[in-house]
């Protein structure tokens, strides 16, 4: 079992930063592959970033390439969304998510397990 916790979400302007948090429970986060999901008023939860078990690899949505950083702590449990250059278009719900062990598809939301309750991210023009 493996409950997840975000924090760190905020109303912004265009063009500010925010670091998401994920907190996790469990002996297993570091057994996971995590990922960070969005989800914007009347779309389809949507990926966002990926990172591997150990954190060496690491990918993402074109849409925030080179903008956004995931990382994790494995000593503290705790994985990252680091965004910059924020846009209105970013403004959504961040969900973070532990992937079932396996070769799954990383991008897809049946690929993950464990979900956390999302924080509000807003970004204004």
């Amino acid at each position: 079992q493996v409950q997840l916790v975000e924090s760190g979400g905020g109303l912004v302007q265009a063009g500010d930063s925010l670091r998401l948090s994920c907190a996790a429970s469990g002996r297993t986060f570091s057994s996971r592959a995590m990922a960070w999901f969005r989800q914007a008023p009347g779309k389809e939860r949507e990926f966002v970033a990926g990172i591997s078990r150990s954190g060496v690899a690491t990918y993402y949505a074109d849409s925030v390439k080179g903008r956004f950083t995931i990382s994790r702590d494995n000593a503290k449990n705790t994985e990252y969304l680091q965004m910059n250059s924020l846009k209105p278009e970013d403004t959504a719900v961040y969900y973070c998510a532990a992937r079932k062990p396996g070769n799954t598809d990383a991008k897809i939301t049946t690929s993950y397990d464990y979900w956390g309750q999302g924080t509000q991210v807003t970004v204004s023009s």
